[in-house]
């Protein structure tokens, strides 16, 4: 379990409400980029808690239960990939972070945020880079985000069974260029994120 040492440092200089934020579906081809933002009592306890992307399927979802039950709140922000398109993903991201902040029901009093950067926030706010290996809450936000995200492609998955989204969920697998070269792009695919369809077009 990753340490609760980045928050005590916070908690402990009476900074009572940290939220962890994290994203996930930056890289995908499709679907939308999904933000979480979890805050946490201090007397928190969940054994396992990880950076979501060194956990398995049925471990996350595992964890997704505990954080819930165990957060004083949680956020999550949701934006499609028609606003990806229109801002870039850097833009629709911190869109997300932000939504998923708003949707706190109590107002943190500081923000960890994985990455190097962060903007727009009226609200103190750290970054750290490779911050959900490193920080317990931006570690459970990772959870929440990709649990979330995954369970919004498995039903895409049921819209469009043809690219196999249940899967790779919407990332530029072999697979998935495949089936865009063999299908064309849906209608959840990000029009913006040129390269690899073109080359799948390209190679067709």
């Amino acid at each position: 379990m990753i340490s609760l040492d980045i928050e005590y440092k916070y908690w402990n200089n009476g900074i009572k409400y940290i939220a962890g934020v994290d994203e996930a579906g930056r890289g995908p081809l499709a679907g939308p980029v999904v933000s979480a933002a979890v805050i946490f009592p201090s007397e928190v306890k969940i054994d396992g808690v990880n950076d979501s992307k060194q956990l398995s399927e049925k471990e996350r979802e595992r964890l997704f239960d505990l954080i819930k039950e165990n957060a004083l709140s949680i956020g999550v922000g949701i934006v499609d990939h028609i606003i990806i398109d229109e801002v870039n993903i850097l833009n629709a991201t911190f869109r997300s972070m932000h939504e998923a902040i708003g949707k706190l029901t109590n107002q943190p009093d500081h923000l960890l945020i994985d990455g190097p950067r962060f903007t727009g926030a009226n609200i103190p706010f750290t970054t750290i880079i490779d911050g959900d290996a490193k920080c317990f809450s931006i570690a459970a936000a990772s959870i929440i985000a990709k649990v979330t995200r995954d369970r919004l492609m498995k039903e895409y998955d049921k819209q469009f069974p043809q690219y196999g989204f249940a899967k790779h969920k919407g990332y530029g697998t072999k697979a998935h260029l495949e089936a865009i070269r063999k299908h064309g792009p849906c209608e959840i695919h990000r029009r913006s994120f040129r390269m690899p369809i073109k080359l799948a077009e390209e190679n067709a």
